[in-house]
């Protein structure tokens, strides 16, 4: 059987984040950086004890990369999850506690748990640790949190990082607030970053590196596995449901678009079988059919969502997913509600805008030329900075 030496390839290729190699040329399909990681034979060096970070998206084909990697003959010592766990099963912001896993008698450790980034006992016996997550594109999909703390953690205690990247299936266009740092820094925001910012996790991993946004600028000894046959403006089906309300393209797509909702009183559709394709509430002030209908081309829909109250809504089922953060539906269901009723009384809707000033827009009837000129300034000055860390066309 092949071995692989993660040491060796670590080596030949973390010369800092800047130095990257390039895409090879694209091949008939894609190749995430899993495959291109296991496609690479090197002379058998020492045994290297790896730590990976994955979970149910983290697959070579139709095989886990654990279980690719321990057939490969590479010495996996521990697995790290993220929000939702290593199968993908947990709700949205449950807390996932350690565990072993029954396949492989590996130890779990989770980073939604007691503590979201490695402590050093957690690394002690750890000589590489591999990260790869399937990332949607969105700032406040906590597996970009996750990443930092990673990140972080190998750069305290000075062990190098392999980041095999993916796809982002909303890769194809950058829009949005960028996150105000200073008053709305949270696990589902970290970096002064718009809500869509068109970039792999592996650019990302870089980006973050290259503008020292780690704790105190420590540098991450990093390097990304780049995919092979991808570009930013196709389509990608995501094999795997990357978490349990993201269940198809469709949902993937509009999830930028609905995720605000979360800070609302207003349903996605948790607890039904389409979360992310409904939004409703079950104090609209109107649920008749009406101008609104047939001006957005979206049926209205009764549903029961989790929490078991009656919502009178929008089924988008059928909708063609936007090119660009939507604020159609914000507006739209806040001009349908009670006033005083729209927002969560926390300042959860602010920490997932990432600003506090869409909500004040919303609340004041602004226009909504006026609310993406307000933000055009921060997306310019971010387009900059992303441009630096671009990995492919």
């Amino acid at each position: 059987m092949r071995r692989y030496s993660l040491i060796l390839l670590f080596l030949l290729l973390a010369v800092g984040c800047k130095a990257q190699p390039s895409p090879s040329p694209q091949p008939e399909r894609l190749r995430v950086g899993a495959e291109v990681m296991l496609s690479m034979e090197y002379a058998i060096f020492p045994p290297t004890k790896v730590a990976v970070v994955a979970n149910q998206t983290s697959l070579v084909g139709e095989t886990h990369l654990v279980d690719t990697l321990l057939r490969s003959g590479v010495e996996v010592v521990r697995i790290f999850c993220p929000e939702h766990g290593f199968r993908g099963t947990a709700a949205a912001g449950a807390k996932v506690g350690n565990s072993v896993d029954e396949a492989t008698g590996l130890p779990i450790v989770s980073l939604y748990g007691q503590h979201n980034k490695p402590t050093e006992e957690d690394l002690r016996d750890v000589d590489v640790v591999i990260f790869d997550l399937q990332d949607v594109g969105c700032r406040f999909y906590t597996y970009l949190s996750t990443l930092h703390y990673v990140m972080e953690a190998c750069a305290e205690n000075e062990k190098p990082l392999l980041v095999l990247d993916r796809p982002n299936p909303n890769g194809h266009y950058v829009d949005g607030p960028v996150l105000d740092t200073a008053h709305y820094r949270s696990f589902v925001g970290m970096h002064p970053v718009p809500i869509v910012y068109g970039m792999t996790i592996g650019e990302y991993a870089r980006m973050v590196n290259g503008e020292e946004w780690l704790k105190g600028g420590v540098q991450c000894r990093m390097n990304v596995v780049p995919m092979e046959g991808y570009r930013r403006d196709s389509v990608y089906e995501l094999p795997v449901p990357p978490s349990p309300n993201l269940r198809n393209a469709h949902a993937v797509a509009l999830y930028p678009s609905l995720c605000l909702f979360e800070g609302t009183n207003v349903s996605v559709g948790r607890g039904t079988e389409s979360p992310f394709e409904l939004i409703g509430t079950p104090k609209s002030k109107t649920w008749d059919t009406s101008a609104f209908y047939s001006k957005y081309h979206v049926p209205a829909i009764v549903f029961t969502p989790k929490g078991g109250k009656r919502c009178y809504g929008m089924d988008l089922r059928r909708m063609e997913p936007p090119a660009r953060f939507d604020l159609t539906w914000l507006m739209l269901m806040h001009s349908l509600t009670p006033k005083g009723y729209f927002f969560l009384k926390n300042n959860f809707f602010e920490k997932l805008a990432g600003t506090a000033d869409l909500r004040r827009q919303l609340e004041e009837g602004v226009r909504e030329e006026e609310i993406r000129a307000s933000w055009q300034a921060g997306l310019e000055q971010f387009m900059q900075v992303r441009s630096r860390y671009l990995m492919y066309d």
